[in-house]
């Protein structure tokens, strides 16, 4: 079944970019139907409309009224016919009512393995620094379903990244997001084959 991808994200949009390309590529059978950013700014609504897939900034500035944003955005998954959602670096709390009509639909990626490194406040270059401070020599991605609660889904994807001795936030970080990227597509390829 060809999946209706609607895609979150707050910043510069990366793994979003990753899911666009492997979709016109044939890596996933799908589309991108819809770019969705809580930042007027964000980089990601310039990719989505270089790929000339719909973009929408909904946020507090848009909506001031929670219930108000919380219908703008179903409505707007609605009108783009989206059957699952991806949060790609989206640094908000998805409303519940979303959460409740995608149930099993919505992704989340994590720059680290969960359940270490997860929860609120965990995102991010924090998360890189949190390792390092640790000490430890692996973290990773995980790709996992959204739920209510902050990185608590079930996890539908992993991958390991190794942490070298001499490396620093952002050689961390960036060898964390080529795989996170990779990770998201293989996730979404199988979904939509109906694994």
């Amino acid at each position: 079944m060809a999946i209706s991808l609607a895609i979150f994200a707050s910043g510069a949009g990366t793994t979003a970019q990753a899911a666009i390309d492997a979709c016109a590529a044939g890596r996933i059978d799908g589309s991108v139907a819809l770019v969705v950013s809580n930042n007027a700014g964000a980089p990601v609504l310039g990719r989505a409309a270089a790929a000339e897939i719909p973009w929408r900034h909904l946020s507090s500035k848009t909506h001031p009224d929670p219930q108000a944003l919380e219908q703008a955005m179903l409505a707007q998954l609605r009108c783009a016919g989206a059957t699952h959602v991806m949060l790609a670096g989206y640094m908000k709390k998805l409303p519940p009512a979303i959460v409740a009509a995608y149930a099993g639909r919505i992704f989340n990626t994590h720059p680290a393995l969960l359940p270490a490194y997860g929860g609120r406040g965990m995102y991010g270059d924090r998360v890189h620094a949190a390792v390092l401070a640790d000490a430890q020599t692996r973290s990773g991605a995980t790709v996992h379903l959204v739920t209510d609660e902050y990185d608590s889904g079930p996890i539908v994807g992993q991958v390991e990244v190794a942490v070298f001795p001499d490396d620093d936030v952002g050689s961390l970080g960036e060898r964390v997001r080529a795989a996170e990227r990779e990770l998201v597509v293989e996730v979404l390829a199988r979904v939509a084959r109906g694994n």
